[in-house]
């Protein structure tokens, strides 16, 4: 007998694809029924490309970013059965500790591909295998890592995926820069019951994207063992080369057969007898038998592998049914880096890498004054300088230096690799960040406005609840810079400033600076931390006199969560942040002594000790902000003095914010919405006076 394909250990593939089809058959048949299992979705039909392609990615930095039916390709990465049928049970030793669906995968480097964090969002997978794709260039070229020469980085999805906004931004992103990156679609002509044409013209996205300039296509069965083999070593192999002259990214289309519903509560009633018997006709897994036997083992032989990997998982289900559940008491640890362990992958300290020390004393070089977006392109400056695994990019970041002149000059002294312009795609931007960080970068994205990063939503919600869906295995730390909030004047798209909407999500820490020093400080904080942090750089602030300040130095930080006195005393709190800062000020002054003004600095986490601590002391308390007052931050506020300072208080905590209304164009209207000086001082004076 003679190996039909070399390259590939064909009895791995048939003993890990009988194994993934008596899984899915057990969780179907009992583990369903039986309420171990309560979300389960097959791999039925989708099993042979998957097992092939997990053979040869080898290399030091090959990655997968994967979606819900790629199971066997995690047994063929190293995920043991166990593991994965213990996932599936949300037991302990599933490999997100019973916190996320079981089909979410996510794996460390186990000899074979690492496998990206996946999120259950159909196609948010695309653009964070783009990022890790950018990283292996990166680290290669500026880093100076040539074992990462030839990694590469593959991307699954279904026909359904196409149509989604992450597809068209990651394919954007490695065709314009030319990524090792490999796109495979696995074709079974349901996105649960819609078909394949509704997802895309004609049906077949390979055929659509055959004139896609520099993007190689492969199309065939993916059900056929020597078809398939021969498309799966040529993709992989073209992609590899796309460091040199004739490589780059690809997409390979593989029609395979959906054999089970689109998850456990589907029953297939949209699908008539025939189609159903054709995709039963089209099984892979006689397909392999039929390959293999005489030509690479005997009838006996395969039928022994049958049996041996029906023994494997019964004694995996069983091993896995004795799992421990979670402990609950610590469903909330592992949001934060501290307390959680250190990760296998993303940012630096899973790299090892550390940074100069820092200091909470400024120390001046000069006593020129700086306006904040002098003072947030110097921090740039110093920190691309300080650590080479620093990138920043976004839209019109380059040459021009940003649209605010935050990163001007910065592409000429620190070169195209490091300062970048992207794609018009906010998906893109935030995507790619998140496999440029879980490969060890340190990615500091531009979002030019608040507004704009609304198409980014599913990616920002994702990052902050990685560390913790993975068990704290990965993370992913990287500093999203947000301008936004009024200027001169103000509109409906680049005035908003929302920050309610991120203090809300999980696992984000989010700055708010008033002054050219608190945003150096907290800046540099930010980008040596190994959180994810939204740094809001409020329109207003950015060139205004009252925030200018002196540089404090290179080796600055300011601690979140460390509230700014502004000024001290002993009547009344006032509680505020960002362009609020100056105009509570500036109400103070009119009104006279006693008023105590809080700068928060930081909203993610917020001083909550400063602020009992003055309201204890003054006995009231007044919250102004910029955001909406209907579910705003100074409502948190409001109600944590409520509940803990509630017998210290003389009288009504009071909040002064917007009407829930998109900032108007018309300058007039603006103040209409925004809290006004002269409001604040009302405000403060019925307080004074209650």
């Amino acid at each position: 007998m003679t190996e039909p394909a070399p390259r590939y250990d064909w009895r791995e593939v048939a003993r890990l694809a009988l194994a993934s089809r008596l899984m899915d058959e057990l969780e179907e048949r009992e583990l369903t029924p039986q309420g171990h299992v309560t979300y389960q979705f097959s791999a039925r039909g989708h099993e042979l490309g998957q097992l092939l392609l997990a053979q040869l990615l080898t290399r030091p930095f090959d990655a997968a970013s994967v979606y819900y039916r790629s199971r066997p390709f995690m047994l063929a990465s190293g995920l043991t059965l166990t593991e994965a049928l213990a996932a599936d049970m949300a037991r302990a030793g599933g490999f997100s500790e019973g916190r996320d669906v079981g089909v979410v995968f996510n794996m460390p480097r186990r000899g074979r591909a690492l496998v990206l964090p996946m999120a259950a969002d159909v196609g948010s997978q695309f653009t964070p295998a783009a990022g890790w794709a950018q990283a292996i260039g990166y680290r290669r070229d500026q880093l100076g890592e040539s074992d990462v020469a030839d990694s590469i980085a593959v991307v699954f999805g279904g026909e359904g995926a196409v149509a989604s906004n992450g597809f068209w931004s990651a394919l954007t992103l490695a065709t314009t820069l030319r990524l090792p990156l490999l796109f495979v679609i696995e074709d079974n002509n349901y996105a649960i019951s819609v078909k394949s044409w509704l997802q895309t013209p004609g049906g077949n996205i390979a055929a659509n994207l055959a004139s896609f300039r520099d993007l190689a296509i492969w199309d065939g069965s993916g059900v056929k063992p020597e078809e398939t083999a021969a498309l799966v070593a040529a993709a992989v192999a073209h992609v590899r080369g796309a460091h040199v002259r004739g490589g780059g990214p690809g997409l390979l289309r593989l029609t395979v057969p959906r054999l089970s519903g689109h998850s456990s509560v589907d029953n297939q009633a949209y699908k008539t007898e025939e189609e159903r018997d054709d995709e039963w006709a089209r099984d892979p897994i006689p397909a392999l038998r039929s390959y293999l036997v005489p030509r690479l083992m005997t009838e006996a032989e395969w039928q022994g592998l049958e049996t041996t990997a029906a023994a494997d998982v019964a004694a995996a289900r069983d091993v896995a049914l004795a799992e421990p559940l979670p402990d609950p008491a610590r469903v909330t640890d592992r949001v934060w880096s501290l307390g959680s362990p250190r990760p296998a992958a993303g940012g630096l300290a899973a790299e090892g890498v550390t940074l100069p020390p820092m200091t909470d004393t400024p120390q001046p070089p000069d006593p020129r004054r700086l306006t904040m977006v002098e003072a947030i392109r110097r921090t740039l400056d110093a920190e691309l300088t300080a650590n080479p695994r620093l990138l920043l990019f976004g839209e019109d970041v380059g040459l021009k230096g940003g649209v605010h002149a935050a990163t001007l000059g910065l592409q000429h002294k620190h070169g195209e690799a490091r300062v970048f312009d992207t794609s018009l795609s906010e998906e893109g931007i935030i995507g790619r960040a998140v496999g440029l960080a879980l490969a060890g970068l340190v990615p500091v994205p531009e979002i030019q406005f608040r507004k704009y990063a609304d198409p980014a939503t599913e990616q920002l919600h994702n990052i902050g609840s990685l560390r913790w869906r993975t068990a704290g295995r990965f993370a992913a730390p990287l500093v999203v810079r947000m301008p936004g909030g009024f200027r001169r004047i103000g509109d409906p798209w680049h005035s908003v400033t929302d920050e309610a909407a991120f203090a809300h999500a999980v696992g984000w820490r989010v700055a708010y600076p008033s002054n050219a020093e608190d945003a150096v400080g907290l800046l540099r904080e930010a980008l040596r931390g190994d959180d994810p942090v939204l740094f809001f750089e409020h329109r207003a602030m950015l060139d205004a006199p009252s925030a200018r300040r002196a540089y404090p130095g290179d080796n600055y930080a300011l601690p979140f969560g460390c509230a700014r006195v502004v000024r001290a005393g002993d009547r009344l709190t006032v509680v505020t942040w960002g362009a609020m800062v100056e105009r509570c000020e500036a109400a103070a002054d009119a009104v006279g002594a006693g008023i105590e003004i809080i700068d928060l600095r930081t909203i993610v986490p917020w001083d909550k000790g400063a602020v009992l601590a003055s309201v204890r002391r003054t006995s009231r308390c007044l919250i102004v902000h910029e955001d909406f007052q209907l579910a705003g931050f100074g409502a948190e506020i409001a109600a944590v003095v409520a509940d803990e300072a509630f017998l210290d208080l003389d009288a009504p905590v009071l909040r002064l914010a917007a009407p829930s209304i998109p900032v108007p164009f018309n300058t007039g209207l603006m103040d209409g919405m925004i809290p006004r000086v002269d409001q604040i001082r009302e405000r403060m004076a019925w307080l004074l006076g209650f």
